[in-house]
């Protein structure tokens, strides 16, 4: 087998996911073979740096032999059993360690499989405890401009990034935007937070929640915002009897310095969802936590109208349940935070050369996400495509939000490994 060999074999029977297929007429599709650590190698012996954790999924390096073990272990005894009306082991104990490390007051768990799933449950969730609480005319959702929170047609309609929802605009939910911070400033999270709270004071009977990424948007070309805004957004909603819902998708587990964004701002929100990192980069799973305080308004005799049903065939997953408890034991073993804000402090000073460059707008980051965003190209230049490739060609994987270069490395990286990773990026940048 050859690189060659396995990507005509592709091109012949896949369709890529956020990808213009027509692009790898030109544009080399990389065979992967085997990865290890921060390393993914292709079947000629190249290997990348991981720059970006394998879409924001990998925590602790790929094959780490903890997580494999734990895996292999679960494997011999079981694999999935159906979660309605049946449970496991792994399932009750990952429970418990999330009700423990997230903020206090989320007592109950809701699996799902990927983090746009997640997102259905918690807007379905909220809206239907509002309902049961005789609340029925709550059925719009707010969120933050710039958002994105998946690609189902609900997370959708809650996101507002245009490149992924215009096409689908016929399909959508009713949603409302409000202003999302401008900048980093307490000044600016002040302000976008009056935004919000107007919104409330006119439609807080229509609102069922508000749904937000925590500090970072994503796909929002990772722009950040003030921890301050998060506090403010909780006071509005408990005020109005508007749910917050966090979307730590991405944010969770480690990547802004502590391991959950709300806990920066010492927030507990009505629902957080978690994915991505949940498993180390493994398995597909993901959960809603919310309170009992919500749990119990649909705890009843009978009703089919007040029962929560929603499910999905792989809910809880037995190996992905696995490989959760075992990522959890990695956070808890090898104190992970610590050496996060040491490695980010790290990151941070390397991030500084970028200013030197007369095509660099500005540099962001919050915890172990680092940003470039770039200036004075247009769309049509694909100027994160040129990046991508130079960067490719040097054996460091970057994937470039349109302008805005980012760094999400695994969390095992090291000071050797971030220097690389930058600098070919630096290159890249100052060749354009």
């Amino acid at each position: 087998m050859n690189n060659l060999e396995l990507k005509n074999r592709d091109l012949d029977v896949l369709w890529h996911p956020c990808t213009q297929m027509k692009d790898h007429e030109t544009l080399p599709l990389i065979p992967i073979k085997k990865a290890h650590g921060i390393y993914i190698e292709d079947f000629e012996g190249n290997k990348y740096i991981d720059g970006i954790s394998s879409w924001w999924v990998n925590m602790f390096g790929h094959t780490n032999k903890y997580i494999n073990d734990k895996i292999k272990e679960q494997l011999d005894t079981l694999e999935h059993v159906i979660l309605a009306g049946f449970t496991h082991e792994p399932v009750v104990r990952l429970s418990e360690r999330l009700v423990a490390l997230t903020p206090k007051g989320l007592d109950k768990c809701f699996y799902s499989d990927n983090g746009s799933s997640a997102v259905e449950v918690a807007l379905k969730m909220s809206y239907h405890a509002h309902f049961n609480d005789g609340d029925k005319k709550k059925h719009i959702f707010v969120s933050l401009k710039n958002s994105y929170h998946g690609e189902t047609i609900g997370a959708l309609s809650v996101g507002d990034v245009e490149l992924y929802k215009d096409t689908y605009k016929p399909l959508l939910l009713q949603t409302l935007q409000t202003t999302v911070p401008k900048d980093m400033s307490i000044d600016a999270a002040n302000l976008a937070a009056k935004d919000f709270e107007e919104l409330c004071k006119n439609r807080a009977n229509e609102i069922s929640a508000i749904i937000l990424e925590p500090l970072i948007q994503g796909a929002g070309y990772m722009h950040m915002y003030h921890p301050e805004f998060l506090v403010r957004i909780r006071e509005i909603c408990s005020a109005y009897n508007v749910h917050l819902i966090a979307d730590e998708v991405m944010v969770g587990f480690g990547r802004t310095g502590e391991l959950f964004a709300c806990s920066i701002a010492n927030i507990t929100p009505d629902f957080i969802v978690l994915s991505k990192g949940l498993t180390g980069g493994y398995l597909p799973l993901s959960v809603v936590l919310t309170s009992n305080e919500i749990y119990t308004k649909f705890y009843c005799d009978y009703n089919e109208h007040k029962a929560f049903l929603h499910s999905h065939s792989y809910t809880g997953n037995a190996l992905a349940c696995a490989a959760a408890n075992a990522t959890l034991d990695i956070f808890e073993n090898d104190n992970v935070i610590e050496k996060n804000k040491e490695l980010a402090l790290y990151m941070g000073s390397k991030l500084e050369k970028f200013k030197e460059l007369s095509n660099v707008a500005s540099i962001r980051q919050t915890g172990m996400v680092c940003v470039v965003e770039l200036f004075g190209y247009k769309a049509e230049d694909r100027i994160g495509l040129k990046v991508y490739q130079y960067c490719l060609n040097h054996g460091v994987l970057l994937r470039p939000l349109g302008h805005v270069v980012y760094f999400m490395p695994p969390y095992i990286i090291t000071r050797e490994e971030c220097d690389i990773m930058m600098d070919i990026a630096y290159e890249a940048i100052k060749s354009l």
